[in-house]
């Protein structure tokens, strides 16, 4: 029971037992109640300010950790990406040019998947933008893994027909011409031996007497047999596939016909002065992907090094062409 309370009173000499009405104590109360959530509501301002609940220091804990775990993953993507980056660059350089095939465009590689409505999902969360580019950059290393897988079978698939590939490339000279005098006009510029005005020859031209024997260089199908009385005269056209084809021009005989499977090195005509020529030779071209290109660097199945330097100096010494 509480005690009570007195006041002195100046007028009687005599102190005074202090009687509160029940309204006052009413609002005594409140003052109390009111006095004790302020101070309660101050301690826990300052508590959370300065000090975590169990339950935010196991959050911050769970955060830590997987800061911890975001960090090794980064590094780990680096390596992925390092490693697939190592693998594109031996593909592109080193096996597609082994079996001359066209690089993958780096456009290809690195396409992406859409627009970032792939990703809405992970959108209003605390990390959405880690977690979003984290998915994406993982969603770009896939692609490109499925593409190099892809890169790979058809590597796989070059290599298996390897063996067919180089018995196809046209690689011997189309007429016999062992001390290589019948060489007669490179690839080059020179001087139209009927027009007399300065003409870029895309071809090697070979003297030789009419009649003489003229060989596929490389394994194909006879893909023209064409007998015009213009430019290339009587000429025949093989598709060696992977990408070649040859043209032998000016000839004064067949001795395949259109559709014909042929072998290197297989008799498929004879030299003569057929069309725009000034003497019998053979007209002799090379296709790579329906571009001409120089038919002396493919005679490596012919020649030794010493050979070929003495082929391209007889051949570019040439100031007129046979046609």
């Amino acid at each position: 029971m509480a005690k009570p309370k007195y006041k002195f009173d100046r007028n009687t000499l005599r102190y005074n037992k202090i009687v509160l009405s029940g309204k006052q104590k009413f609002y005594r109360f409140l003052t109390y109640l009111s006095a004790t959530l302020i101070i309660a509501i101050i301690y826990n301002i300052v508590f959370a300010l300065f000090f975590d609940t169990p339950k935010e220091k196991g959050l911050n804990r769970e955060n830590d950790q997987l800061t911890e775990q975001y960090i090794i993953l980064t590094k780990r993507f680096n390596l992925v990406e390092k490693t697939l980056e190592d693998l594109q660059k031996r593909d592109d350089n080193i096996y597609r040019v082994i079996f001359e095939a066209e690089p993958i465009p780096p456009s290809v590689r690195s396409a992406g998947f859409g627009g970032t409505n792939r990703y809405i999902y992970l959108q209003g969360f605390k990390n959405s933008d880690l977690v979003i580019e984290t998915a994406q950059r993982l969603d770009k290393i896939s692609k490109q893994l499925y593409v190099q897988s892809k890169s790979y079978d058809e590597v796989i698939e070059m290599a298996e027909n390897k063996e067919k590939m180089v018995a196809s490339v046209p690689a011997v000279m189309p007429i016999s011409n062992k001390d290589l005098r019948r060489t007669a006009s490179g690839w080059g510029w020179r001087i139209h031996p009927i027009y007399k005005i300065r003409k870029f020859h895309y071809g090697m031209d070979f003297t030789a007497q009419t009649g003489t024997e003229i060989y596929a260089t490389g394994d194909g199908v006879v893909e023209l047999i064409d007998n015009s009385l213009r430019g290339y005269g009587k000429r025949i056209v093989i598709n060696h596939g992977f990408g070649y084809k040859t043209l032998y021009g000016h000839l004064n005989a067949f001795n395949v016909k259109k559709g014909q499977k042929v072998k290197r090195g297989e008799v498929i005509g004879f030299v003569g002065s057929t069309g725009t020529s000034t003497a019998p030779h053979l007209h002799y071209e090379v296709f790579k992907n329906n571009a001409k290109v120089n038919p002396v660097h493919y005679y490596f199945n012919d020649l030794t090094a010493e050979e070929f330097d003495k082929m391209i100096f007889i051949s570019s010494n040439s100031g007129q062409s046979f046609d």
